[in-house]
């Protein structure tokens, strides 16, 4: 691999991000390439993504909307259920949302590439830039090194890419969440709702993939000095039962029969609205989309439609540079490509960071007090609570 410099454009992460970003790229003819650190494509781990209207706009423009739409569940009432209180709401959804199974999305975007876009094995180790050529130089953990004229970070929240760009760190909320799916063989008897439980400071949300399959996630506060073996699927399960004994049988029910190689457990990462505000996110031919430039939290089941946008803006950016085929990739036509694309992306990703950031203040309050000042907040400067999901990233 070392000196090789055929691949022009070099994306690292295969996860969501970094296929749609690849796919994007592809649909206005610029070749790229995908570096994935995994020997295989990540498409068994992880559960479920909901996925609201904004998000299946940018997969319209991916292509890839209509064959998604055949196995994801459409969502048309939301519940709450706050079990201190004893009470409980429905509303209608008047907007396209629905249940995607990850694995799902991960093939359609792979499956939709040229062949060999995908090199796996290959784990980043390091990026700099050469003063000389202005060009980036990557070097992977095997030793070997390439100099591709433009590099796309898409590996998440932990990204190499971001730390060139000396994005500020990603930060620790006190907030931990459980993800799950829990097959029932004989069938089970809840309705086609997105239904969430409330009580004290943790929230368990469940909504059915068919007539057999639930997807759930449980949110918790994260408890310090914490040595249990979170890797661990019987761990997971074991203790999330414990935390959830005074919450109705049924749920206790779904996390005790949920299928092991389902379980995951993550402590809530995000970056702060100002850092997003004040950021650097490219810096010559090097820039990050998804994740690795704006993670949130999963209040709002925004993250991962707001890397897809982030894939069509960039896309549609550098191919009206005249970067797609028919005129050679330069550093100065991708420098201002990148330039516009994090222009226009920046209000958005603070907008919808500010908005997950205040609602997890919401959930993780340790007082009613603190509560109805974070909510009265949150109304002031969102007085559409549902604004977000009527964004449109525009045509690819």
């Amino acid at each position: 691999m070392d000196n090789n410099n055929n691949d022009e454009v070099v994306i690292i992460g295969a996860g969501i991000c970094g296929l749609a970003t690849a796919l994007a790229l592809y649909r206005k003819g610029i070749k790229s390439v995908v570096m994935e650190r995994s020997e295989s494509l990540r498409n068994t781990t992880g559960t479920s993504i909901i996925t609201w209207q904004n998000g299946w706009r940018a997969l319209e423009q991916l292509g890839v909307a209509e064959t998604l739409r055949r196995t994801a569940v459409p969502i048309q009432t939301e519940q709450v259920v706050w079990l201190n209180e004893g009470k409980q709401e429905e509303s209608p959804v008047n907007h396209e949302f629905r249940g995607l199974l990850r694995k799902d999305l991960i093939n359609s975007l792979y499956n939709a590439l040229p062949p060999d876009t995908v090199k796996f094995g290959c784990q980043l180790e390091s990026i700099k830039m050469d003063l000389d050529t202005n060009k980036p130089v990557i070097r992977f953990i095997n030793g070997t090194s390439i100099t591709p004229k433009v590099v796309i970070g898409c590996e998440g929240g932990n990204s190499i890419v971001a730390n060139f760009l000396n994005v500020k760190p990603t930060k620790l909320t006190s907030l931990c969440v459980v993800r799950g799916l829990t097959n029932y063989p004989n069938g089970h008897s809840f309705d086609r709702k997105f239904t969430r439980f409330h009580k004290n400071n943790i929230i368990v949300g469940r909504y059915q993939r068919d007539d057999n399959m639930v997807f759930w996630f449980c949110v918790h506060p994260y408890i310090p000095k914490d040595r249990r073996n979170w890797d661990d699927p019987e761990v997971i399960r074991r203790s999330t039962m414990k935390l959830l004994n005074d919450f109705p049988p049924e749920v206790q029910s779904m996390i005790e029969k949920a299928e092991s190689n389902s379980l995951s457990y993550i402590r809530i990462r995000y970056r702060t609205p100002w850092d997003l505000f004040m950021g650097t996110f490219s810096k010559g031919t090097v820039t990050v989309a998804g994740d690795a430039m704006h993670i949130m939290g999963p209040f709002m089941g925004q993250g991962g439609s707001a890397g897809l946008e982030d894939t069509v803006v960039l896309a549609r950016n550098m191919a009206r540079l005249g970067l797609n085929g028919e005129r050679k990739i330069t550093v100065q036509g991708v420098e201002e490509a990148f330039k516009i694309y994090v222009k226009e992306r920046r209000m958005r990703v603070v907008q919808l960071s500010l908005q997950t950031y205040l609602t997890g203040l919401i959930f993780g309050a340790s007082s009613s007090t603190t509560k109805v000042l974070y909510f009265v907040l949150l109304s002031v400067l969102f007085r559409n609570s549902n604004g977000h999901i009527d964004y449109d990233c525009g045509v690819l």
